[in-house]
């Protein structure tokens, strides 16, 4: 049967136990964290983004690499035209995981983004497909 816990658990902390917090040590937050990841994603959303050419999206989505990072994003130039395929099938997976990380820390305005991100890149590879087929 079960037998609950009765004693307290102990908590260790990361780093050691002194109670200065390694001063030395940059430390962030789970809100930092999120904010870094989800810059990341979004940057690399962004360069694929540009090589596509898609100039509205990439603006959107530069805004808010620029808000959460504090600094333009690089840019990426336009790629040929013989991997559309595969370029759309990486934004529709980068904008996946930005909508996830963005959930995860609230941020409406980059989740709605991230949504019709993968809903443009899911659109274009059904009708890559369909062309495909024919």
């Amino acid at each position: 049967m079960y037998e609950p816990i009765r004693t307290k658990p102990v908590v260790h902390r990361v780093g050691g136990h002194h109670s200065d917090g390694h001063a030395g040590y940059p430390r962030s937050s789970r809100a930092e964290a999120l904010d870094t990841q989800l810059a990341g994603h979004l940057a690399a959303l962004l360069t694929v983004t540009d090589e596509l050419g898609l100039d509205g999206a990439a603006a959107r989505i530069a805004a808010q690499v620029t808000r959460l990072r504090g600094s333009e994003p690089a840019r990426a130039p336009r790629a040929d035209i013989a991997g559309l395929t595969a370029l759309h099938q990486r934004a529709h997976d980068l904008a996946g995981r930005a909508l996830v990380v963005a959930a995860s820390r609230a941020d409406t305005t980059v989740a709605i983004l991230a949504a019709e991100r993968m809903d443009a890149h899911a659109a274009a590879l059904a009708s890559q497909n369909l062309a495909g087929s024919l």
